[in-house]
């Protein structure tokens, strides 16, 4: 047998004469790209991804049917290789139409596997739901209890009728994992010798830890308050909340040997460059606890509270006296936690004030809805002016009418001021317009014109070396839990390769999406979403008991099957949209026409999407060379040119059931077993 030695990459090779170099390549683990590529087939050379350069030898090679000579000297990677790839990639892509995954986990800031599992609900594989949950947030049943789910607002089944409850499907999930005795608790890598502190136990700071645990580093978790969970226990309400459901995720989490410890203030117990002297890296997540101030007349009187203080007072078991008339100012989710706390304290009437009208309030729909339910009163297109007062405590409130204007930097019309008043007689004021860091034992790390910690938004790194941060107290300031999760989880792998010596900051994926409209799913058969049992207004007011009483197994089964499945069913398996993060594609610089064709289940068993098919004929040509069968085949010239099956008798169709190869060789999706 004639051998011949290749050098690819600076590999010396020893191959068989008349090998490729793409054959070469592979058997001494050197990956090139190819999509249209299998060994036991022809070579084909479609996809025009798996160029080489060869010493001496002007042009570059498709390595799927270059046969190597002696002494070849091969690269593999040179800036002339990784453009011509790309191009052909973003070629490919230009008319390639689909979903990669679907726009409920694109629109979710920690970017969870919603399709994923809200399948395996749907499956009654609720275990295996939490463990895809668990990969992206690793406080699901707290999460989907609080979360505010633009995951939902994404959902397509909007279009059909009504968006999925995925947030209480991950909520279900999970609470059926923790009362089943046997909680999952994922898997740690060996001890790598490395530690980090984390400063801040809300939800950020526990998601670091999380994964930074996973991956055998030793996680030490430094926090000011007397339990672990910031916001989620010290700001969101029982009755919303139930702590001893936190609780068991924190102890998940600490049972990864993540290292808790409570009462430790920054600047006072211990310092900044203290904790830096004890670690390998430190992540910063101390969130966002001081309220912020109106600038009105009359706040620093008694019975003036910042919302999030008077939360917190709440949550601590020793609530500020409100006495029977309250007031909340404000519109966001805050103000509802102030509204529907001082109703169960006791207070008799309770009103919210906010400038804009119910629908420009930010809150969530059902927490405006189910306020109102328990006796809170709205006074919309109202502006505090003053805050009245008698011997230094608070008598009224002085309230300035407004009507809408032009729309402002948010899209919401501005409201505007008319001279026009009304005063109301109160015991208390509860400021829930906002929140802001306390920057005490932070001072040396460089601001924001907010007065917020600047975070390089994807090395999250701060001014000081190995000192990173995330959450509320970064940049844009306080937002929703979910987006600090999905913050820390991100910082964990940039914090994890930091860890390793390497500088990886985190890069948002490339993903094909598509647009679809309600006329697109008009056949489907509408079904009501599914109702969260709820304990009624009248009895729930009175206590701080968790008022949704939660899905059965059969609702949320049945309620995770209204699913539209909008993702790829071949995401994870994808060669195209890996070698596309790979290559940083930008197809749309190929704008053009595209391919819009129904999909085709001609094949029985097996959907055809013609929309994500790159023609790379590895579909055909499995059909014909390997199994022998020549059923499928290209039909038409040019742009216009589809794979088309061919059945002309029953046994073909029968043949085609149980041999899928087809299937197993697309390299994009467009092939689904049914």
């Amino acid at each position: 047998m004639d051998m011949i030695k290749v050098t690819i990459d600076g590999i010396e090779c020893t191959a068989e004469k008349g090998q490729t170099v793409l054959q070469i390549a592979t058997a001494n683990g050197i990956e090139i790209p190819t999509l249209c590529y299998i060994d036991d087939l022809k070579a084909y050379g479609a996809c025009g991804i798996c160029t080489v350069e060869a010493e001496n030898i002007p042009k570059l090679l498709r390595a799927c049917s270059a046969v190597a000579s002696d002494g070849m000297v091969i690269s593999t990677q040179t800036p002339r290789i990784r453009q011509s790839r790309k191009i052909a990639l973003e070629l490919l892509l230009s008319d390639h139409t689909g979903d990669c995954k679907g726009p409920c986990s694109l629109n979710c800031p920690a970017g969870t596997d919603c399709q994923g599992y809200v399948k395996l609900i749907s499956e009654g594989k609720f275990r295996e739901a939490t463990e895809l949950v668990k990969e992206r947030v690793p406080l699901p049943a707290s999460i989907g209890r609080v979360c505010p789910h633009p995951c939902e607002k994404a959902c397509r089944r909007a279009l059909v009728e009504e968006p999925i409850s995925i947030a209480f499907l991950k909520a279900f999930a999970a609470d059926e994992d923790l009362k089943s005795g046997n909680k999952f608790i994922p898997e740690v890598a060996p001890a790598t010798g490395k530690t980090v502190g984390i400063i801040g136990g809300g939800p950020a700071g526990l998601t670091a830890a999380y994964f930074l645990a996973v991956k055998g580093h030793k996680v030490t978790i430094y926090d000011a308050m007397d339990k672990m969970g910031g916001m989620l226990r010290y700001g969101i309400p029982q009755y919303r909340l139930p702590k001893e459901v936190l609780d068991m995720e924190i102890d998940t989490i600490a049972s990864l040997g993540v290292e808790m410890k409570n009462n430790v203030k920054i600047g006072k117990d211990i310092t900044l460059d203290e904790i830096k002297a004890k670690h390998d890296a430190v992540i910063v997540a101390i969130g966002a606890w001081q309220s912020s101030a109106m600038g009105v007349t009359g706040e620093n009187l008694e019975g003036v509270y910042g919302g999030i203080d008077f939360l917190r007072s709440v949550a601590l078991h020793n609530p500020v006296e409100i006495g029977k008339n309250v007031a909340v100012c404000g519109g966001g989710n805050t103000a509802m936690d102030a509204c529907r706390s001082a109703i169960r304290l006791g207070a008799e009437n309770v009103y919210v004030i906010y400038r804009r009208t119910r629908a420009e309030m930010p809150a969530e729909k059902v927490e405006i809805d189910e306020a109102e339910e328990e006796g809170v009163t709205y006074k919309f297109l109202c502006n505090p002016a003053e805050i009245i007062g008698e011997n230094g405590k608070v008598k009224a409130i002085k309230l300035q009418k407004m009507v809408l204007g032009e729309a402002d930097a948010s899209g919401r019309r501005k409201p505007v001021p008319v001279d026009e008043y009304e005063e109301i007689q109160l015991d208390t004021v509860i400021m829930a317009i906002g929140q802001k860091i306390n920057i005490a034992g932070f001072e040396s790390l460089e601001l924001t014109n907010r007065g917020n910690i600047a975070a390089d938004t994807n090395s999250f790194r701060t001014s000081q070396e190995g000192v990173f941060a995330v959450g509320d107290a970064t940049n844009r300031g306080a937002s929703i839990a979910i987006e600090a999760i999905g913050e820390a989880q991100k910082a964990s792998e940039v914090v994890d390769q930091y860890l390793k010596g390497k500088d990886v900051p985190y890069k948002k994926p490339y993903f094909v999406e598509k647009t679809v409209t309600a006329a697109d799913l008009a056949d489907r058969e509408k079904i009501s979403r599914a109702v969260m049992p709820q304990r009624s207004p009248e009895e729930r007011k009175h206590d701080f008991n968790e008022i949704n009483l939660g899905f059965t197994a059969d609702m949320a089964m049945a309620e995770a099957k209204r699913c539209l499945q909008c993702g790829c069913h071949d995401y994870h398996e994808c060669k195209l949209i890996r070698y596309a993060n790979q290559y940083d594609v930008n197809p749309a610089r190929f704008a053009g026409d595209k391919h819009n064709v129904a999909k085709e289940q001609k094949l029985v068993s097996i959907e055809r999407d013609q929309n994500k098919c790159i023609l790379c004929n590895l579909c055909v040509r499995v059909c014909d060379e390997d199994v022998k069968k020549g059923i499928l085949g290209l039909v038409g010239r040019g742009f216009t040119t589809v794979i088309k099956p061919e059945f002309n008798k029953p046994e073909v169709t029968a043949y085609c059931k149980d041999c899928q190869k087809c299937v197993n060789a697309c390299p994009t999706g467009a092939l689904k077993s049914l």
